[in-house]
């Protein structure tokens, strides 16, 4: 699937913007006007291993979309990778179907219209720097804790990719200050060992409460059990928070931005919120922080109304027209 050279007609009006939230097991979609105000959602299953399935199933949410509202909007995708500025490719998605495919160009010509694509946890940053936690802050470093570990970057509430698109990639980084028991760390699906993403990440907590405990819980288990008192789940997590604060200081000391916004599910452990800002201190240059860590505002759904906000309120977009 290709996109066909077509002319570029401007449209001055966004009067919809609609959002695609492409993870591994679900694509949601949603319309919101103007202001950031809901007024329809549609989620599917992702066709995993299908590129042009993923395509069309992209497509129909926007169409259902339009059909429910009455409206067209314009269009923006958060996806677990990036667009190559180079090739024009997807590269880095840990759904390995899209990488190498111009899903941009493929998706804009199923729709009849230019689309924005971005990684989804620069996303989270613009959609939390625009009407969520960090609104009104002018540099947002987005934290994606989930099964995996991404990061993104929004400059006065737009993506900071970069000219690699590797803007925030934070959890390609290793661990910072490792300890002879952490290194050289656990191999990473990137080919590398020692990724930050193998340690603060649900996957990692629960590889390190299986290897110190000899048993297997999830992510959610171990912090349940934390919060009730558990103490072999009270070490692994202190273990977490401070590789997690190791982590942090070292995007302090590199972009010093104005604020932190975690989202993905252990970001709901309510502790890190208490935790973190204790123990960065010890980590950054000079010892002395008062960045705000800010649990999202809009939860799962910031990946989403961040794809919805890549087209900015008073630009214009362009069409597609034969």
């Amino acid at each position: 699937m290709l996109l066909k050279e077509r002319n570029l007609r401007p449209v001055t009006e966004v009067g919809m913007r609609i959002g695609i939230d492409l993870g591994g097991t679900k694509i949601e979609a949603l319309a919101m006007d103007e202001q950031g105000k809901e007024l329809a959602r549609y989620r599917v299953d992702t066709p995993r291993d299908d590129y042009d399935g993923t395509v069309a199933a992209m497509a129909g949410l926007v169409h259902l979309l339009e059909e429910k509202t009455g409206r067209t909007g314009s269009v923006g995708a958060g996806i677990p990778g990036s667009i190559s500025e180079k090739s024009g490719l997807v590269k880095n998605a840990n759904s390995t179907w899209l990488n190498g495919r111009p899903l941009d160009k493929d998706l804009s010509a199923a729709l009849g219209r230019e689309v924005r694509i971005a990684n989804d946890a620069n996303c989270l940053a613009v959609s939390e720097a625009t009407d969520g936690a960090a609104a009104g802050k002018r540099v947002v470093f987005g934290v994606i804790l989930g099964t995996g570990c991404g990061g993104g970057v929004a400059i006065d509430g737009r993506v900071h990719a970069g000219p690699n698109g590797t803007g925030g990639e934070w959890g390609h980084n290793p661990l910072p200050w490792p300890n002879a028991e952490e290194n050289p760390g656990p191999l990473c699906y990137c080919g590398k060992r020692g990724c930050l993403e193998m340690w603060v990440s649900g996957t990692g907590l629960a590889r390190d409460y299986q290897q110190t405990t000899g048993r297997q819980r999830s992510a959610r288990e171990i912090i349940a059990a934390f919060e009730a008192g558990e103490r072999e789940a009270a070490a692994i997590v202190d273990r977490l928070e401070d590789r997690l604060a190791r982590g942090l200081a070292t995007v302090i000391n590199t972009l010093d931005p104005d604020a932190f916004v975690l989202g993905g599910g252990l970001s709901l452990a309510q502790h890190l919120y208490e935790s973190l800002p204790k123990r960065l201190p010890t980590y950054v240059f000079g010892r002395e922080v008062d960045t705000p860590i800010l649990q999202a505002r809009f939860g799962d759904s910031s990946g989403v109304r961040g794809a919805a906000w890549l087209w900015p309120v008073s630009r214009e977009r362009s069409t597609f027209s034969a």
